[in-house]
């Protein structure tokens, strides 16, 4: 321990320049350790901003996808409302005479939008997909637009006087046969003259005319016990 501080006195004048060396390294080392600490900061906080935009993408996203299957949706009840409603046929006939072409349009971009829906939503995450399906819903949405404008303006115009005597009277012989007052006998004996008033003029589609018998009967002929 004497030899220590006999070092120490011969060589006291090496205490300031050692100082200031030892000083330098701590401040270095005071300086580099902040510098990591802003840098862990910084590092945390691109982190925290990428994750926020990749929530923000996937949101984005998840909204985009139920706006374009409500879309569909709502072009698919706007048609069924024409589709199960035969007294509605009867007054918009375009709708569903497939020899023309704003109808046989429609159909096919319903037949494209309903293929591109896949059954699992979440598929709808890939762009591709997504970009496919939104631009067959588009086309589906307008093609309808077209028809149900077109139906509405020509009405039953395209048919001669004979002819529109003729789907007057089918319509009031179908409501008479969707009619739950009149017995089952009239309801049967009803919806047959109104399909041969039809003959020729138009072609209901099955859907119509299930919903319609489902309704009358269950099953035409079929007396209820």
């Amino acid at each position: 321990m004497d030899s220590f501080w006999q070092f120490v006195g011969g060589y006291w004048w090496l205490i300031f320049p050692l100082g200031g060396i030892v000083g330098g390294w701590v401040k270095g080392a005071q300086k580099w350790d902040e510098r990591r600490r802003r840098d862990k900061i910084e590092l945390q906080k691109l982190k925290n901003a990428e994750r926020l935009a990749t929530q923000q993408v996937e949101e984005a996203r998840s909204s985009e996808i139920e706006r374009v299957l409500a879309e569909h949706d709502e072009v698919n009840r706007r048609w069924l409302d024409y589709e199960l409603d035969v007294a509605k046929l009867i007054d918009y006939p375009v709708m569903t005479d497939m020899r023309e072409q704003v109808t046989a349009d429609f159909h096919r971009a319903k037949r494209d939008a309903d293929l591109l829906r896949p059954d699992d939503p979440a598929e709808l995450r890939d762009p591709r997909l997504l970009a496919r399906y939104r631009e067959a819903v588009r086309e589906f949405g307008l093609t309808f637009d077209i028809a149900e404008r077109e139906a509405r303006r020509r009405r039953t115009s395209d048919f001669t006087e004979t002819e529109r005597a003729a789907l007057n009277r089918a319509k009031k012989l179908l409501a008479l046969a969707d009619d739950s007052g009149a017995t089952h006998a009239e309801r049967q004996a009803a919806y047959r003259r109104a399909t041969r008033e039809l003959e020729g003029l138009l072609v209901l589609p099955d859907a119509a005319t299930d919903a319609l018998e489902q309704r009358i009967a269950g099953m035409l002929g079929t007396a209820p016990e």
